[in-house]
């Protein structure tokens, strides 16, 4: 769930619900302005499985992929399959002249019969913002490069949930990769490597072109649980080894890394909820987010022009295809001003701290590319919408 509050900055929310995304947008108006003209939309199958392969040698970086961490640093992650190679990053803001170095942590974990490689971790910065970094893991291999987010409003997120590693998650990177976005947000169901373990390893390499250039900051799914009664091992082990995020960082702390929550942009506010993890009122999620979000109110499965505006997406290019069950004469379809089951993304520009602007990017569009469009304003200087004018209309 993502939630934009009625405060006079926004706050989002994510969470990964049964492959799907729910966004909630609290305090806001919304203008859906769809594309027409579009012939009538045949569900595509299922993508093939893309597999791929570490060609270059056993100390070479691979799988490289970053995370924000506070507002002026990232961590980079990578493996290598030799377990020797330093946690060591050179960066700079030259190609090729790295003028400042960091070094970090590493892990490594065994699933049954597969072990990983050396799974590196180095924060570095602090950064500037929206700036462009050049850097490289290990003291050697390729150089990379990456750009940091803005300090301040505008910014776009590209989201996208159920990513799998099919061709339609290719085509997916392929659209965002085209889209100028900040940073990607990704809730669950990363690499469907579903126990698979080298599939984890494929995962990391075909997305590396574009999560080592734009910060993905990830939740967990069901997908990345991975355990089996009695025979184990734990749950997300190899997605909490793999995909560190910035959970014990921050102004709110958490005690693990499938919920968390972190600031960009000085007016972003963005909540990774995990729905795999015990969220009743007694968990210690549920206790932090009360913490964290002292101020969020919601509105319960009624239409309320001061309530919050879900938009549900998923279908990245996962294998499983799309929803069997989606029906769009559904009892609550009168509640959505668009409904369609596709494989795509989503973007979300915040444009200063009024307007935002969502999108829904359909992969095999060919006469639109844009398929739903809103526009959203904030009512967080509406004294309709204020907590104490709409207690007394509910009155």
């Amino acid at each position: 769930m993502l939630q934009v509050s009625s405060s006079p900055c926004y706050s989002f929310l994510i969470r990964e619900m049964a492959n799907t995304w729910r966004i909630a947008m609290q305090g806001l108006v919304s203008l859906a302005f769809v594309c027409f003209g579009v012939s009538e939309y045949v569900r595509p199958p299922p993508g093939r499985i893309i597999h791929t392969q570490h060609t270059k040698s056993a100390s070479h970086p691979q799988q490289v992929h970053i995370s924000a961490v506070g507002i002026d640093q990232m961590r980079v992650s990578w493996i290598t399959d030799d377990t020797h190679g330093p946690s060591l990053v050179e960066y700079g803001k030259v190609s090729e002249k790295y003028t400042v170095s960091a070094t970090g942590e590493h892990t490594s974990y065994r699933y049954f019969f597969y072990a990983s490689g050396k799974i590196h971790h180095v924060k570095i910065g602090p950064l500037e913002p929206d700036t462009v970094y050049y850097y490289r893991c290990g003291g050697i291999g390729d150089e990379f490069s990456f750009k940091t987010p803005p300090a301040a409003l505008p910014i776009e997120f590209a989201i996208v949930g159920d990513l799998g590693q099919t061709e339609w998650t290719v085509s997916t990177l392929a659209h965002i990769g085209k889209s100028g976005y900040d940073m990607l947000l990704l809730p669950g169901d990363l690499s469907y490597a579903d126990m698979q373990q080298p599939l984890w390893d494929s995962f990391g390499r075909l997305v590396e072109p574009y999560a080592s250039a734009r910060p993905w900051m990830a939740t967990e799914g069901n997908h990345e649980i991975e355990s089996l009664p009695i025979l184990g091992p734990h749950p997300f082990i190899s997605y909490n080894a793999r995909w560190r995020m910035p959970y014990d960082e921050g102004a709110s702390p958490s005690n693990s890394n499938l919920y968390y929550s972190f600031d960009v942009a000085g007016a972003i506010h963005v909540v990774m909820l995990g729905s795999y993890a015990d969220y009743g009122p007694d968990s210690d999620q549920y206790k932090w987010l009360v913490n964290d979000l002292a101020k969020t109110r919601i509105y319960n499965n009624e239409a309320n022009s001061c309530g919050p505006v879900y938009i549900t997406i998923g279908d990245g290019g996962n294998r499983e295809g799309l929803a069997l069950d989606f029906n769009k004469n559904h009892k609550s379809a009168h509640l959505s001003q668009f409904r369609e089951a596709s494989f795509g993304h989503g973007r979300l520009k915040v444009l200063n701290g009024v307007n935002a602007q969502w999108s829904w990017h359909r992969n095999d569009d060919t006469d639109c590319t844009v398929r739903d469009e809103l526009l959203l304003e904030s009512l967080s200087k509406s004294s309709a919408c204020q907590p104490t004018a709409a207690a007394e209309a509910e009155l």
